[in-house]
């Protein structure tokens, strides 16, 4: 049986492509003697083992379910390229391969990639003989390595606390697509809400001499505009003006054509690269005319007040670890999160798979992205952690949904932030490194405390207490009522801010916070507080909510958390996403804030 079958990078689809998930030959190399002994050849007696891709060795879908450490792993299988791909590239593609990998294509190594969590591809075009075509893949995923971002994949063997089981090698979908000797290689949109237009940058590869781009755009199936622009170098920019279109005139104030979580309106894109008469390269695409910015101590999408109403969301499943079972399985959990009445996820120390973001974009759905965490600081390790975040933003920077970015989470990586200027200036590099990326959305600088420059001063305060504790709850509700409050408190023994950096008027949010543990069935575990029964959950979860919603200066939240993870039952959902109280009771609270009350 094949797993997560549709196509993997939604604003980039091509119509033909081979998924290549499914059976390969897998082996572990805990002598670190592969190489040596080239186990990259074809007839290669090494491998001992079969592997369900793209689900680690460590899942139950891998069909292995092996937790213990083995920091190099080999995986092979054999394709072939359909006889209509004749005379055309192909691109072979990886979703996301942890952490380090060497890629071979009938025993030639084609390429190496290093970072865990965004995909790279090869063109595999000159390896390819005919017939039965042999790929393998070499990875290595130290264990114990504390200065790669690894988030919470815990570098012991056994899970504890807070820390997962780790993940390793192939944990996104693996394909190839033919592609013309010109193509499109990049595809980017930035809506400009203010100016009613959309700045479309494009690059081929390839020998682009009298070649054209032309772009079809439709809204709700009309067709709104259709361009055509001459390439005069690889890459190319070209704004498309939208207030000009006359559907959208009035439309906009209500709406019409805006990009929210209520009304989470996309634009299709179809993208053709011509030259002459023929048409060398075609795909699909889509785009939200969606804008955030802060003002006032307030966060506004689309220049209107918006209160964030987040859930943090681990991304775990506990068959398929980082990766999903189904595509269906991404879609649910923000259903099922929109249904609790938030409106948006942190992705907590995770780089999440293209299709959630996918499924945001369609449902109306805000994200926070964030990037796996290293544990210590070094400068090998600053070097990686960039590397990785240059790729999110490339990979991720078209979806609507996406509204902040975490580079740093509770000062995990920097842990003498306070004072430390080397890993101040780290975590000043990280805030314009990504501005500098993308200047359509938010960041912030750490996420918990210790904060340095930040578009959003993120605050974590778990002591709220048991129903019982009356003097710890007090204190936690007047830490969080006034603006003096949660800058002067210190919810994990540290400062809000770093030394020598201070609140500049950017909104203040509670982004984690609650972790009520309430066991379910048979599963055993922790959170922050703890209840017996579900009306105890309810009242807690009112009870802590009502704080919240009192704060004169919160402008939004982030709740602890979607589901339970392995040993942490503090999730509104099980592990395995049944609920542990009526959902409508969980809406109920949470929209006892309304927006009107701006």
């Amino acid at each position: 049986m094949t797993f997560r079958t549709e196509y993997p990078r939604p604003q980039f689809v091509r119509q033909k492509w081979l998924n290549l998930n499914g059976v390969w030959d897998f082996a572990f190399d805990d002598e670190k003697k592969g190489t040596e002994e080239k186990w990259f050849k074809e007839h290669s007696t090494a491998f001992n083992q079969q592997i369900n891709v793209p689900f680690a060795y460590q899942t139950k879908l891998s069909g292995i379910e092996d937790s213990t450490f083995h920091d190099f792993v080999w995986y092979r299988r054999q394709f072939e390229v359909p006889a209509s791909w004749q005379g055309q590239r192909v691109v072979l593609h990886f979703g996301a391969v942890d952490y380090r990998a060497w890629v071979y294509v009938n025993e030639q190594l084609v390429g190496f990639h290093e970072g865990g969590h965004v995909s790279f591809q090869f063109d595999i075009t000159d390896y390819l003989q005919g017939g039965k075509e042999t790929l393998v893949v070499r990875v290595e995923d130290p264990s114990t390595d504390e200065t790669i971002p690894r988030g919470k994949q815990f570098w012991v063997e056994k899970s504890d606390a807070i820390w997962y089981t780790r993940t390793t090698g192939i944990w996104q979908t693996v394909w190839i697509e033919p592609v013309s000797p010109i193509h499109l290689k990049k595809l980017k949109f930035t809506p400009n809400v203010d100016e009613g237009e959309v700045i479309v940058e494009c690059e081929v590869d390839g020998n682009y001499a009298e070649a054209k781009v032309e772009m079809e755009i439709l809204f709700k199936g009309e067709r709104i505009a259709k361009e055509l622009f001459e390439l005069q170098e690889p890459y190319h920019r070209h704004s498309i003006n939208l207030f000009n279109r006359k559907i959208f005139r009035t439309s906009f104030h209500n709406d019409g054509w805006a990009w929210t979580p209520e009304n989470p309106n996309l634009f299709d894109v179809k993208v053709s690269l011509l030259q002459g008469d023929s048409v060398m390269d075609e795909l699909q695409s889509y785009f939200g005319m969606r804008k955030v910015h802060t003002e006032n101590g307030m966060v506004y999408l689309n220049n209107r007040p918006y209160y964030q109403k987040l859930v943090l969301d681990q991304g775990y499943w506990p068959e398929g670890l980082l990766t999903a079972p189904t595509d269906e399985d991404l879609k649910m959990d923000i259903e099922l999160a929109k249904e609790m009445g938030f409106n948006g996820c942190r992705k907590h120390q995770k780089v999440e798979d293209p299709r959630f973001l996918y499924w945001a974009d369609q449902l109306g759905f805000l994200v926070w992205g964030e990037c796996a965490a290293s544990p210590s600081y070094s400068e090998d390790a600053v070097a990686l952690l960039t590397k990785e975040w240059i790729e999110i933003v490339e990979r991720d920077y078209s979806h609507p949904s996406i509204v902040a970015w975490v580079p740093i989470n509770e000062s995990w990586g920097v842990p003498h932030i306070r004072s430390n200027r080397q890993q101040q200036h780290h975590s000043l590099a990280m805030y314009h490194l990504i501005h500098s990326l993308d200047p359509t959305r938010l960041v912030i600088s750490n996420d918990g405390w210790e904060l340095t420059k930040t578009d959003i001063c993120a605050v974590h305060n778990y002591n709220h207490g048991n129903h019982d504790e009356v003097a710890k709850y007090e204190k936690f509700k007047e830490d969080l009522a006034t603006k003096e409050g949660i800058l002067h408190s210190q919810p994990a023994r540290r400062g809000i801010y770093a030394n020598g950096f201070a609140h500049e008027g950017e909104p203040i949010l509670l982004t984690e916070f609650g972790g009520i543990g309430f066991k379910v069935d048979d599963a055993n575990g922790w959170g922050y507080t703890s209840v017996a029964n579900v009306e105890d959950y309810l009242a807690d979860y009112r009870r802590i909510m009502e704080a919240i919603y009192s704060s004169k200066i919160l402008f939004g939240y982030c709740y602890t958390q979607l589901t339970d993870v392995e040993q942490e039952i503090n999730g509104i959902l099980t592990y395995d996403r049944k609920p542990k109280c009526d959902l409508k009771e969980i809406k109920c609270i949470n929209e006892m804030w309304h927006a009107d009350t701006i």
